[in-house]
């Protein structure tokens, strides 16, 4: 495939679309602050002079995310974070932006914005009209999922679907959102290609983050002809990295060997430890990826203040270095 690189280093654009093919998700948490970016492109950096695969993703910690993509501009960029410090809505950003260049030229660009107003999740996007089909966004209470030249309207559908239907941390929820549009030519210039995409990234920052330095960053750049599949090699980083601890189920050969009966609880959950190893130390996680018990070597755990939902209990064993996880569901009586 090849690229066509302008003069000016602010565009990219693959030779032929006259637009960046892209599938992308922003997202915000307002349990931890935490602000993050993920996506994925049909376009081969090597040919380029992008070294950083997460370009398109601007992560202002403490603030918000803003993807920008479909004729890919630096400086609009750098405007929408200007404006998100100056303390603009998502929705004031958008419209800042069309009001700053041409109809013509707003009508080629996308964005995707998510941020915490107040601390309150706000989230905008834009797709423009002179986008390549399928183009489209969806917005969510703490999400903005958006692409272009897309195998159709199943990839974003795919990709919120996995966002709000896992458990876990920010990083979590993102890298399953990528999961759900691992689809051969979801970016349907990468049909021929056997793939998804050619390179996809993911990143996180915590409102302690200094700018431009969040403490996830993960990437990967495949060549067009390669075959390999970007998102699954995002996977393997992210899987060695332990983003998704809290979620995954990590049990000892022999089968199920712990159990946490009753199953869903209201009052307290007993662990039925099968390992021979003694229990030293069990944490209890909701689904942002926050502890909410931390218990010794108790048999029992009460659960009586918990609400409703999904919880992931991790279970340290003596004489074992690896932890175990196992879900439970608290449900009061109505």
């Amino acid at each position: 495939m090849s690229i066509l690189l302008l003069t000016s280093p602010a565009f990219l654009l693959p030779a032929r679309s006259h637009a960046q093919d892209t599938f992308s998700i922003v997202a915000v948490d307002s349990a931890s602050g935490e602000v993050g970016s993920a996506g994925a492109s049909c376009v081969d950096l090597f040919m380029s002079a992008i070294n950083d695969p997460s370009f398109l993703g601007d992560l202002i910690p403490g603030k918000g995310a803003i993807n920008t993509q479909a004729f890919y501009l630096e400086t609009n960029q750098a405007n929408a974070r200007a404006r998100m410090l100056a303390g603009d809505t998502p929705q004031q950003i958008i419209t800042w932006l069309g009001n700053s260049e041409s109809a013509q030229l707003f009508g080629s660009r996308q964005y995707g914005i998510a941020a915490l107003v107040d601390k309150v999740p706000q989230t905008a996007a834009h797709t423009g009209s002179g986008n390549m089909s399928y183009a489209n966004h969806i917005t969510g209470k703490n999400y903005s999922i958006q692409g272009n030249i897309l195998l159709g309207k199943k990839v974003l559908d795919s990709m919120e679907a996995r966002f709000n239907n896992t458990p876990g941390s920010l990083a979590c929820k993102l890298m399953a959102a990528m999961q759900g549009a691992k689809m051969v030519g979801a970016d349907s210039r990468c049909a021929t290609n056997n793939t998804s995409s050619l390179f996809a990234f993911l990143k996180v920052s915590k409102p302690t983050d200094p700018y431009n330095s969040p403490y996830l960053n993960i990437s990967v750049r495949t060549r067009n002809n390669d075959g390999i599949e970007p998102i699954d090699s995002l996977q393997k980083i992210a899987t060695a990295k332990g983003i998704c601890t809290t979620t995954g189920i990590d049990e000892p050969p022999g089968g199920q060997n712990i159990r946490i009966v009753p199953n869903p609880a209201s009052h307290e959950v007993t662990l039925v430890n099968n390992t021979g190893y003694p229990v030293t130390r069990v944490l209890v996680w909701n689904t942002l990826g926050r502890v909410v018990i931390r218990s010794g070597k108790a048999r029992s755990i009460g659960v009586q203040h918990l609400p409703d939902g999904l919880y992931i209990a991790e279970i340290y064993l003596q004489g074992r270095q690896k932890s175990i996880r196992s879900r439970f569901v608290v449900k009061h009586r109505q």
